[in-house]
């Protein structure tokens, strides 16, 4: 009954919150526009869905994707686990190498499955006629949250300020946006929005909270928060990367055919 209860109150929340996303679509087609809405069965049966899954989601975030995440950083942070048992010394920041891995790989899997990453892939692949792979773009990408997630999991454990990676950070994009392929800035820039979505937010943002959570000496408030920032700067940086490293290969292979021939 509480799960009931709890699905039932979840997707009052979400029909309040999605009704005036429908009211401004519905109320430009009607009295802006002034044409009826095409196909309005169906698009009143995937509002339905949207609401439904949605809903659906958001408890499984509650009950399942968040509490998980919270699960792995107590126990990846656990002395008893990173010492061994009957060791008691104080921890260092190269003690928690788990973590570090745990934060690379689950950066990595939620990024790749990333429903929001799949389809700009796609539209990318189209629109550059196939000179930027769904393959590739995605496991840039990925590679890019891996790193800033690790990253960010060491910013947490050591406690060093926030402001101090992500203004270097920027630095290196701003770098790079100078001598990256044009072609290549703009959806550079969009991966790093792409990436904090469905998958990767939920169980980023827990890992965060446990992390600083159980780490001694660190607050949740002030150390749990920021994974997200990285999610989003370092998918700029490996994207742009994989375009000037793909154009350096390309123009070393011409160079190649001209002195050959």
């Amino acid at each position: 009954m509480e799960v009931l209860q709890l699905i039932f109150d979840t997707t009052l929340a979400t029909v309040l919150d999605v009704l005036p996303i429908a009211a401004i679509i519905f109320g430009f087609q009607l009295f802006v526009i002034r044409r009826p809405v095409p196909h309005l069965k169906q698009v009143l049966f995937g509002f339905g869905y949207v609401l439904l899954g949605l809903s659906l989601f958001l408890v499984g975030l509650e009950e399942a994707l968040f509490p998980l995440g919270k699960l792995m950083a107590e126990q990846l942070t656990a002395p008893a686990f990173i010492l061994g048992e009957g060791v008691a010394r104080a921890l260092r920041w190269s003690d928690y190498g788990w973590v570090y891995l745990f934060a690379f790989a689950i950066g990595f899997a939620t990024t790749v499955a990333e429903p929001s990453l799949i389809a700009v892939a796609i539209k990318a692949q189209e629109v550059s006629a196939g000179a930027i792979s769904v393959r590739g773009l995605r496991t840039a990408v990925a590679l890019g949250v891996a790193i800033g997630i690790a990253l960010g999991t060491l910013r947490i454990v050591t406690g060093t300020p926030l402001h101090y990676y992500i203004i270097v950070g920027y630095i290196v994009v701003i770098i790079q946006t100078l001598y990256a392929p044009r072609m290549i800035i703009a959806l550079a820039y969009d991966s790093g929005g792409v990436t904090t979505s469905t998958v990767t937010v939920p169980l980023v943002t827990a890992l965060g909270l446990g992390l600083a959570s159980t780490v001694p000496g660190r607050s949740p408030m002030l150390d749990g928060f920021g994974l997200i920032a990285f999610a989003s700067l370092f998918p700029i940086m490996s994207v742009m990367g994989y375009a000037q490293l793909s154009h350096w290969k390309a123009r070393r292979a011409a160079r190649r055919e001209q002195s050959g021939e």
